[in-house]
């Protein structure tokens, strides 16, 4: 078994301890950063993805597989210097003020990563000013991401958008928006140019995005 399948196999199986390591073995052969995220960590992410939106494996398989690639991440982060500069895009993600749910964020934002873009993630309970300072920072954000799980949360992810459409009057970039309460008929009365269900259809309508 190859270095590559043996990180595929990590992540599938959902041994974050083995993934650092062989992410790190992986380096030192060399393999290029962005061999090892197109041949190993965005398949095997995507395979679980899949088999999670299929219904195929729980939600506790996805979050190890995530915690996986979380830590893939953090090591090609930490030893390759020119590894996000060959990022697709930039995305902006939190959870709206008000909310303090990050479950369904984290795994957005991990599914970002996979397929290829660099995350700016805000956390949660983040005010309307918090997304603009964010957004005005990064100049080359592509994709603002928000999240809501309560209902108590609607009115302020409805203002978040409203807010980042008056900032952005040429839409320079997308806004996406997610979670518990948020239904597509919601999310198309407040502006917003997607909203997907799961965390494998937001990467994946992400990517459409960046064409």
């Amino acid at each position: 078994m190859t270095i590559l399948e043996k990180l595929r196999t990590a992540i599938e199986e959902g041994y974050p301890g083995d993934m650092e390591r062989l992410v790190k073995e992986a380096l030192d052969m060399p393999i290029e950063p962005m061999r090892i995220v197109e041949e190993a960590m965005m398949p095997a992410m995507q395979s679980v993805g899949e088999e999670y939106k299929n219904q195929d494996a729980d939600i506790l398989r996805i979050l190890a597989a995530a915690r996986c690639i979380r830590k893939g991440f953090e090591v090609l982060e930490e030893h390759a210097e020119d590894f996000e500069r060959s990022s697709i895009g930039t995305v902006i993600v939190g959870t709206v003020e008000g909310d303090l749910h990050d479950v369904g964020k984290n795994l957005v934002a991990i599914m970002f990563r996979s397929a290829g873009f660099r995350v700016i993630d805000l956390g949660v309970d983040i005010s309307e000013k918090q997304f603009l300072k964010a957004v005005r920072e990064t100049p080359e954000v592509s994709i603002v991401c928000i999240s809501s799980l309560l209902t108590t949360s609607i009115t302020e992810m409805q203002q978040v958008v409203r807010s980042l459409r008056r900032n952005d009057p040429e839409k320079k970039y997308k806004i996406m928006v997610g979670g518990g309460a948020v239904t597509r008929q919601l999310a198309e009365s407040m502006g917003a140019d997607a909203y997907t269900e799961n965390c494998v259809e937001a990467a994946e309508v992400a990517k459409t995005f960046m064409v």
